[in-house]
Protein backbone atom coordinates (compact mmCIF):
# COMPACT_ATOMS: atom_id res chain seq x y z
CA UNK A 1 0.00 0.00 0.00
CA UNK A 2 0.90 3.17 -1.02
CA UNK A 3 0.50 6.67 0.82
CA UNK A 4 -0.02 9.91 -1.12
CA UNK A 5 0.10 13.34 -0.05
CA UNK A 6 -3.26 15.76 -0.54
CA UNK A 7 -2.73 19.34 0.61
CA UNK A 8 -6.19 21.10 0.27
CA UNK A 9 -6.37 25.12 0.55
CA UNK A 10 -9.84 25.52 0.70
CA UNK A 11 -12.85 24.70 3.06
CA UNK A 12 -14.31 22.29 0.73
CA UNK A 13 -12.75 21.22 -2.87
CA UNK A 14 -11.65 18.25 -5.34
CA UNK A 15 -8.62 17.57 -5.92
CA UNK A 16 -7.62 16.34 -8.91
CA UNK A 17 -5.13 12.86 -7.48
CA UNK A 18 -5.44 11.14 -10.79
CA UNK A 19 -1.72 11.23 -11.60
CA UNK A 20 -0.84 10.63 -8.20
CA UNK A 21 -2.82 7.22 -8.48
CA UNK A 22 -1.16 6.25 -12.19
CA UNK A 23 1.99 6.52 -11.21
CA UNK A 24 1.30 4.74 -8.13
CA UNK A 25 -0.15 1.93 -10.73
CA UNK A 26 2.50 2.02 -13.05
CA UNK A 27 5.10 1.49 -10.56
CA UNK A 28 3.27 -1.63 -8.79
CA UNK A 29 3.99 -3.52 -11.66
CA UNK A 30 0.64 -5.26 -11.61
CA UNK A 31 -0.13 -5.84 -15.39
CA UNK A 32 -4.04 -6.64 -14.63
CA UNK A 33 -6.29 -6.15 -11.47
CA UNK A 34 -7.48 -3.85 -9.74
CA UNK A 35 -6.54 -0.46 -7.56
CA UNK A 36 -8.18 1.21 -4.27
CA UNK A 37 -7.80 4.40 -3.14
CA UNK A 38 -9.07 4.88 0.64
CA UNK A 39 -9.41 8.35 2.20
CA UNK A 40 -8.73 7.25 6.24
CA UNK A 41 -10.21 10.86 7.12
CA UNK A 42 -13.97 10.98 8.63
CA UNK A 43 -14.28 14.63 6.61
CA UNK A 44 -13.20 14.02 3.33
CA UNK A 45 -14.14 11.34 0.55
CA UNK A 46 -12.74 10.19 -2.63
CA UNK A 47 -15.16 10.19 -5.91
CA UNK A 48 -14.86 9.52 -9.70
CA UNK A 49 -15.82 12.17 -12.30
CA UNK A 50 -15.27 14.50 -15.13
CA UNK A 51 -11.86 15.64 -14.75
CA UNK A 52 -12.16 17.66 -18.23
CA UNK A 53 -13.91 20.71 -17.09
CA UNK A 54 -12.66 22.33 -13.23
CA UNK A 55 -16.78 23.26 -13.11
CA UNK A 56 -18.21 19.95 -12.52
CA UNK A 57 -16.24 19.44 -8.92
CA UNK A 58 -17.24 22.92 -8.51
CA UNK A 59 -20.78 22.39 -8.99
CA UNK A 60 -20.96 18.97 -7.30
CA UNK A 61 -19.41 20.62 -4.24
CA UNK A 62 -21.77 23.67 -4.37
CA UNK A 63 -24.61 21.14 -4.91
CA UNK A 64 -23.24 19.48 -1.75
CA UNK A 65 -22.98 22.98 0.48
CA UNK A 66 -26.74 23.08 -0.60
CA UNK A 67 -28.32 20.08 0.36
CA UNK A 68 -26.26 19.83 3.66
CA UNK A 69 -25.37 23.16 4.66
CA UNK A 70 -22.30 24.28 7.06
CA UNK A 71 -24.85 25.32 9.82
CA UNK A 72 -28.12 22.80 10.20
CA UNK A 73 -28.63 22.68 14.27
CA UNK A 74 -26.18 19.61 14.29
CA UNK A 75 -25.54 18.35 17.60
CA UNK A 76 -21.54 17.15 17.08
CA UNK A 77 -19.66 20.22 19.40
CA UNK A 78 -16.97 20.55 16.87
CA UNK A 79 -19.16 22.22 14.42
CA UNK A 80 -18.35 20.31 11.72
CA UNK A 81 -21.19 17.66 10.66
CA UNK A 82 -21.74 19.01 7.57
CA UNK A 83 -18.48 17.78 6.77
CA UNK A 84 -18.49 14.24 8.47
CA UNK A 85 -22.25 13.80 6.63
CA UNK A 86 -20.61 14.83 3.07
CA UNK A 87 -17.98 12.21 3.53
CA UNK A 88 -20.44 9.43 4.47
CA UNK A 89 -22.60 10.62 0.97
CA UNK A 90 -19.22 10.42 -1.41
CA UNK A 91 -17.73 7.67 0.46
CA UNK A 92 -13.88 6.98 1.73
CA UNK A 93 -13.34 4.26 -1.49
CA UNK A 94 -13.35 4.02 -5.01
CA UNK A 95 -11.89 0.56 -6.75
CA UNK A 96 -10.76 1.08 -10.39
CA UNK A 97 -9.68 -1.58 -12.69
CA UNK A 98 -6.10 -2.16 -13.75
CA UNK A 99 -5.57 -3.52 -17.44
CA UNK A 100 -1.64 -3.33 -19.37
CA UNK A 101 0.02 -1.66 -16.14
CA UNK A 102 -2.46 1.17 -16.68
CA UNK A 103 -5.21 2.71 -14.05
CA UNK A 104 -8.55 2.51 -16.53
CA UNK A 105 -10.44 5.10 -16.57
CA UNK A 106 -13.36 6.71 -18.55
CA UNK A 107 -12.12 9.28 -21.15
CA UNK A 108 -13.40 12.34 -19.03
CA UNK A 109 -13.19 10.30 -15.64
CA UNK A 110 -10.68 11.65 -12.67
CA UNK A 111 -10.25 10.32 -9.15
CA UNK A 112 -10.90 13.25 -6.80
CA UNK A 113 -9.45 13.78 -3.01
CA UNK A 114 -12.75 15.72 -1.80
CA UNK A 115 -11.94 17.92 1.26
CA UNK A 116 -15.33 19.15 3.22
CA UNK A 117 -13.30 20.62 5.97
CA UNK A 118 -9.85 22.23 5.20
CA UNK A 119 -7.74 23.10 4.38
CA UNK A 120 -5.64 20.50 5.65
CA UNK A 121 -2.62 18.13 4.79
CA UNK A 122 -4.58 14.93 4.30
CA UNK A 123 -3.54 11.28 2.53
CA UNK A 124 -4.87 8.87 0.46
CA UNK A 125 -3.55 4.88 -0.28
CA UNK A 126 -3.98 3.47 -2.52
CA UNK A 127 -3.38 -0.46 -3.18
CA UNK A 128 -2.66 -1.99 -6.37
CA UNK A 129 -3.92 -5.71 -6.47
Amino acid sequence: MTSISVKTSAHSQGVDITRQVAQVVESSGVADGWCEVFVPHTTAAVAVNEAADPDVIHDIINTLDKLVPWQGGYRHAEGNSAAHVKSVLLGSTVRLPVSGGRLSLGTWQGIFFMEFDGPRSRKAWVDVR
